[in-house]
């Protein structure tokens, strides 16, 4: 289970660091948004002038937040019970910021 989220992590990481960013900025801001809310984030946008969101440009993809919650995990089998805590990801978010000045 472990590596599944350190798997997750280290994709968040690449997506979300200078590289990732940078490809962000190459690509329709309605594809970046898609991507982030498939990803499972509620994307705040915030952006600079009123063209419509095909012509922006992403400046910026900042400030990923996640709420957690620890829930217990019972597991019954044949050597007895073997109780768990894990956190789960309850909620998270991310803010976008688009160029919108043409």
């Amino acid at each position: 289970m472990r590596g599944a989220w350190t798997v997750g992590i280290v994709a968040l990481g690449a997506a979300l660091g200078p590289a990732g960013q940078a490809a962000a900025e190459d690509q329709n801001p309605w594809a970046v948004i898609e991507q982030l809310e498939l990803a499972g984030y509620t994307v705040n946008v915030d952006r600079i002038g009123n063209a419509p969101i095909e012509q922006c440009v992403v400046t910026e993809v900042r400030n990923p937040q996640q709420v957690t919650q620890p829930v217990t995990v019972v597991d019954r089998n044949k050597h007895g019970i073997d109780v768990d805590t894990v956190d789960v990801v309850v909620r998270q978010s991310i803010s976008v910021t688009l160029d919108c000045t043409g």
